[in-house]
């Protein structure tokens, strides 16, 4: 039996944009039915290459064939019409409106010129329950979570009827129920001919969802494997150029004197009491399925949020709450899980974000000294192997995992003694993780006090002292090094 006849066929496709060549000669074919996954560190083409596809840009060169067809879409609206459907890593919802009116953005139902609401409700909840997401259709996107959001940009591609579906890093933001009934959902699609082009960094994910695997590098397509004839380190080889050793190394740090103190921190109907201590040099890892109040209980201690009622020290001060300026005077750094909306100025240069929260150390007499700010911005870059044009290349054009590096370099030139990292590494590829890893690992030899907020079960494993799990705004128990495995974490999550 012969294979099928590619139904998407992009060849020999280049993109320039200014100082960066993102695409080089670049190819792709994939079969109907097939889950195909496309592999690659951040920054190696796989969202542009598929942003040419999907009409978000235009091609410099190279030719695209679908369904038998030349095709060359110069928008994204023309190729929904054609059936190729996008899912963006970078959520794409209008916060002000539902969930229902966000699925149907731009194709609502009427009847005599008048909105169809009950037919968006009815529809917006058959695609919700579908991937079993239990979003109200008529709840506002600005009160849901990162994973929630990620759900309703899920059923607003469905409601497409695809031909072709891209998704780009759809987990990053869904605990592992969630992440499962996405897989039947995107195996449901396979069986129907739709095929489904995959991008993540989850080396796990490959092998459960994939049928082939495609790697890029440096814009480059250097090579397709079947899943099933590969393994992790052949992928990681071709992606990086170099093996990169998966395991997590932890350090072995005497852990000093708390620094971060937590006594009894509330928030109506979000946060019960909670306390809790991290010794300098310490990583408490914070675990709990989605809505269990991680990310809430980090935006509570930094002051991003009101409490009700606790209180919070950073070495012997106690903050005011609610004051993220004085958290941050104290020594206080958060790494947000949302980089693009809370991490980032988007249309500031990659150099002036990195210096936005210690502008302070390079300021005489009311001016900002450019040069000394420069050089400390050029010194992170090439520490943390920051992929840039320039110091003076805009945030918003850098890949995810670049824009998470800049971030991670503005709390590290902040100097801080207490790091909150939420999801450090969501949507960052395996050799930017283990470079992040190293970072987390010289913070605490340095005595720097580190909560880890992460889904990633091995992540907290690996790097955590001990385990803090989280239910439904509860902690329900702090595991050490030994206590600490995937089923009691697990146990104590779902309450």
């Amino acid at each position: 039996m012969t294979d099928p006849a590619p139904m998407l066929r992009m060849s020999g496709i280049c993109k320039q944009f200014p100082g960066v060549q993102a695409l080089q000669k670049a190819s792709l074919e994939v079969s109907p039915g097939e889950v195909h996954v496309l592999l690659g560190e951040n920054g190696a083409g796989k969202s542009t290459l598929m942003k040419v596809l999907c009409g978000q840009y235009g091609a410099d060169d190279g030719t695209i064939s679908f369904a038998g067809r030349t095709i060359a879409p110069e928008s994204p609206i023309e190729a929904e019409r054609l059936g190729l459907v996008m899912i963006h890593q970078e959520l794409n919802l209008i916060p002000g409106l539902t969930a229902a009116e966000n699925i149907f953005l731009g194709h609502e139902p009427t009847r005599g010129g008048l909105i169809r609401g009950d037919t968006m409700r009815t529809i917006s909840a058959d695609l919700l329950q579908r991937i079993r997401c239990e979003v109200d259709p008529d709840q506002t996107v600005a009160r849901l979570s990162v994973a929630e959001q990620q759900l309703v940009e899920i059923a607003r591609a469905l409601k497409e009827e695809a031909r072709l579906l891209v998704m780009d890093e759809p987990t990053a933001a869904l605990a592992d129920h969630e992440t499962e009934a996405l897989f039947d959902v995107i195996r449901g699609l396979a069986r129907e001919g739709v095929p489904v082009i995959y991008i993540s960094h989850r080396m796990r994910e490959i092998f459960a969802i994939g049928d082939r695997v495609t790697v890029m590098r440096d814009g480059h397509t250097v090579g397709t494997r079947e899943v099933q004839k590969t393994d992790v380190g052949e992928l990681i080889q071709l992606m990086v150029g170099r093996t990169i050793n998966e395991q997590i190394a932890k350090r072995e740090i005497e852990i000093g004197k708390p620094v971060l103190l937590v006594d009894g921190l509330t928030r109506e109907g979000v946060l019960s009491p909670i306390s809790l201590s991290v010794g300098a040099g310490e990583i408490l890892g914070v675990a709990g399925l989605m809505g269990s109040g991680r990310t809430e209980l980090a935006r509570a201690i930094f002051g991003a949020d009101p409490v009700d009622g606790g209180t919070i020290s950073v070495g012997g001060t106690t903050l005011p709450g609610n004051d993220p300026a004085a958290s941050i005077a104290a020594g206080l750094g958060f790494l947000t899980e949302d980089r693009k909306q809370q991490g980032l100025v988007l249309q500031m240069t990659v150099g002036e974000n990195m210096t936005l929260t210690n502008l302070d150390d390079f300021s005489r007499r009311g001016f900002l000294d450019l040069a000394k700010e420069r050089e400390q911005a050029g010194d992170l870059a090439e520490r943390l192997h920051i992929r840039a044009s320039s110091l003076d290349q805009e945030a918003i054009n850098l890949s995810g995992g670049n824009q998470q590096k800049v971030v991670l370099a503005r709390w590290l030139a902040a100097g801080c003694r207490v790091m909150l990292f939420d999801e450090p590494t969501r949507g960052i590829d395996v050799g930017a993780k283990a470079e992040i890893y190293e970072l987390i690992g010289e913070l605490v030899e340095r005595g720097v006090a580190v909560v880890l907020i992460s889904s990633e079960m091995p992540e907290l494993l690996g790097l955590a002292d001990r385990v803090a799990v989280m239910h439904e705004g509860t902690m329900q128990g702090v595991l050490n090094r030994t206590e600490a495995c995937q089923e009691r974490i697990m146990e104590l999550a779902l309450g």
